[in-house]
């Protein structure tokens, strides 16, 4: 294992990938308190000129942990949630964008959900202007040992509607209806260069799910039981930039690492015995950058 770096955040927003490059993931928000005098407020982190300029900026959406938001190829923001509701590029809720993840969590955490990777966004393939948001939320609130959800949902936004700025024609599709382990939801392209591969992980088991995102209709549903069985956690899933490798980790249930076939969806090779040091802040996982990004 030792030609593999594995690098652990404290901030599990840390990531700048190929996609970052191209605009589509230029903006970064994170923080809260979005009405406070800085340092304290929204962090505003632009990376279209290759380094990051941050500015803060009071948009009236808090992030806790989960967080997602999209750009256009030019960088500019186009939409945001928290996993409470979704922001259009005017910083207002978007047309029908309220009320993703119903439900007593929800109501207990107003101001953003607290699962790292709770939601994800990908532009629907073949399409200019269909954006898929996948989303997870703690279903069993108010739970006992552990958090988990009861669905992979599905919100899809047209930002063809309302005059460009969007409006959810989706909302809270259970794409997936099991009991998952909250958030841990993350991609990687198809090695079409069109396609994406989505996964999520089934809590008490080593089974994850994953989802082929393509042009033609919903995303198709597979799985695939392999690395440690895990409970509950929290902690980060993460692929290598080119796809090629998958990480999962926390602290509790430890590391797994494992190849990924992004022609086929399989994983394969999975090593679980890496040996770390214990620190309970220790939460996140991510690979070091690789350049030579290639669709095949």
């Amino acid at each position: 294992m030792k030609k593999y770096l594995i690098v652990f955040c404290l901030v599990l927003l840390c990531r700048f990938d190929i996609a970052a490059q191209q605009g589509i993931s230029n903006i970064w928000l994170l923080g809260y308190s979005s009405s406070g005098v800085p340092p304290a407020g929204i962090s505003h982190f632009d990376f279209i000129s290759g380094s990051a300029v941050i500015t803060y900026d009071s948009i009236g959406m808090e992030f806790r942990h989960t967080h997602a938001n999209i750009s256009d190829a030019q960088g500019n923001l186009l939409f945001y949630t928290n996993g409470v509701f979704i922001a259009d590029a005017t910083n207002d809720t978007m047309q029908n964008g309220s009320g993703i993840n119903p439900g007593a969590y929800s109501n207990f955490v107003p101001d953003g959900h607290l699962i790292p990777q709770g939601a994800l966004i990908l532009k629907k393939p073949g399409t200019n202007n269909l954006y898929y948001i996948f989303h997870n939320s703690a279903d069993n609130y108010p739970f006992g040992i552990g958090s988990v959800a009861y669905q992979l949902s599905l919100s899809i936004v047209d930002l063809d509607l309302n005059g460009g700025l969007g409006s959810v024609i989706l909302k809270n599709y259970p794409i997936i209806s099991d009991t998952l382990n909250c958030g841990k939801i993350t991609a990687t392209r198809h090695a079409n260069g069109r396609d994406w591969w989505v996964v999520c992980h089934r809590v008490n088991t080593n089974t994850f799910y994953k989802l082929l995102v393509t042009p033609f209709g919903l995303p198709t549903v597979t799985s695939q039981t392999i690395g440690a069985i895990r409970q509950w956690d929290s902690g980060q899933a993460k692929f290598s930039s080119d796809g090629s490798k998958f990480a999962y980790y926390y602290y509790f249930n430890g590391l797994d690492i494992m190849d990924f076939d992004r022609c086929t969806g399989d994983f394969s090779n999975c090593v679980s015995d890496v040996t770390l040091p214990f620190h309970p802040g220790m939460l996140g996982v991510n690979f070091p950058q690789i350049h030579n990004f290639v669709c095949v």
